[in-house]
C-alpha cells in the first residue's frame, strides 16, 4: 500500500494506485492521482477532464458499475473518444476518478 499526501492528509493508494477509500476524493486527490499516472502535469485539471471524472463517480455510485466510454462521452457532450483523448486509457480515467480497480470481466471487455 502506498500513501500520497495531499494538503497535510494521508490518502491511502492499494498497490496498484486505487484509492483504499473513495470518500477521500476531490479535484485536489484526483490532480496527484492524474500526475501519479502521466495523464497531467498541471493542476487544476482542466474543466472537461474533472466533467468527465465527476460524471463517472456519480454513474458508478448510481449503478454499482463502470460506465461504457462512449456513454461517458455522449453524457457529458463531448467527442466520441473524449477518454482516450483526455487520459489516453480507461482504466486510467477510473483511478484518477478515485473508482475501485474494475473486476476482470470489465477489464476484459476493454480489449
Amino acid at each position: 500500500m502506498s500513501v500520497i499526501e495531499i494538503e497535510g492528509k494521508k490518502i491511502e493508494l492499494d498497490e496498484e494506485g486505487y484509492l483504499v477509500h473513495s470518500g477521500d476524493w476531490n479535484e485536489k486527490v484526483a490532480c496527484a492521482l492524474a500526475d501519479k499516472e502521466g495523464v497531467s502535469k498541471t493542476c487544476p485539471l482542466s474543466a472537461d477532464k474533472i466533467e468527465i471524472l465527476k460524471f463517472m463517480r456519480e454513474y458508478f455510485k448510481k449503478h454499482n458499475a463502470f460506465p461504457i466510454t462512449r456513454a461517458i462521452c455522449k453524457n457529458v457532450n463531448q467527442p466520441a473518444q473524449c477518454i482516450p483523448e483526455k487520459f489516453l486509457e480507461p482504466i486510467k480515467a477510473w483511478k484518477i476518478a478515485g473508482l475501485p480497480r474494475p473486476t476482470d470481466e470489465v477489464l476484459s471487455g476493454l480489449s
